[in-house]
């Protein structure tokens, strides 16, 4: 079954509009800044989502676009972000330059406006690995909800690529949760064994044909993070997905699938801030 990633991210952002507007009852509202440099077509796809979504729950989005910047501007215009009460959330849109340090620029956004889950001290989980729980809680939705993480923990769960803004998150927060999944990184031996015994597949290269459909499980469920872009210029997750829909249970289309559910969580991430 296709998992509508459109359709749950319309619910959490329909009780986020319900938030908003008891903040704005309280003349707060919500306000997040996105920085973005140079350009990477994706990137300018993805924060124009953040920006339509946001609007449409009546959330301040203010985008700072730039050609190129040095990392010397960019801390000058994130140190007066972090101290403007108005702004609420920070988010340094990737990839970056080559001139900015990936690592340094992550660092100089004030914690408590880290909406995206990047510091180590940050009170956020990172956006996509919150999507991730909440695609499974809808498979899951037919059970009792306080028994989710036990039905997780009984399932072998693989995450394929281990990635800072894939893999990495997801692993992290499952182990917060009490589980260690199975990784399957480039030094992995016999890797189709091991998606093959996989009841959760979560898929986070970004490259064709890393899911082989043969080696899916039957009835596996597979969600598919990694997107790369097609001869025909459309985006594709790392799995044929005609072919996986006659074997998985459930799982993530692209487009459609994380995608929406990743920016419904950031947001979400927002609004708890207040």
């Amino acid at each position: 079954m296709k998992i509508d990633g459109n359709l749950i991210a319309e619910r959490i952002l329909k009780d986020l509009e319900k938030k908003v507007i008891k903040l704005k009852k309280k003349k707060v509202t919500p306000c997040l800044a996105i920085i973005l440099i140079g350009k990477d077509h994706p990137s300018k796809t993805y924060v124009n989502q953040k920006k339509i979504k946001g609007e449409g729950i009546k959330v301040k989005i203010s985008i700072f676009k730039f050609e190129d910047l040095s990392f010397e501007e960019l801390k000058k215009l994130v140190d007066k972000l972090n101290n403007n009460p108005d702004v609420h959330g920070i988010i340094i849109q990737r990839p970056l330059p080559v001139q900015i340090d990936e690592i340094a620029a992550r660092q100089i956004v004030a914690p408590k406006k880290d909406v995206d889950g990047f510091l180590p001290n940050s009170k956020f989980n990172e956006p996509i690995a919150e999507a991730v729980l909440e695609i499974l809680k809808t498979v899951f939705e037919q059970k009792p909800a306080d028994e989710f993480v036990s039905w997780l923990k009984a399932k072998k769960i693989v995450v394929v690529g281990k990635g800072r803004t894939g893999g990495r998150p997801i692993i992290n927060l499952f182990r917060k949760l009490g589980i260690e999944p199975v990784i399957i990184d480039s030094k992995t031996k016999k890797p189709a064994e091991i998606v093959k015994s996989a009841d959760i597949l979560i898929s986070t290269v970004g490259k064709h044909g890393i899911i082989r459909t043969n080696e899916v499980k039957k009835g596996a469920i597979l969600i598919g993070i990694g997107m790369h872009k097609g001869e025909d210029g459309k985006l594709y997750p790392d799995y044929n997905q005609e072919e996986i829909a006659n074997i998985a249970s459930y799982y993530t289309p692209v487009p459609g699938g994380v995608g929406p559910v990743n920016v419904a969580m950031l947001l979400k991430n927002l609004i708890k801030n207040l």
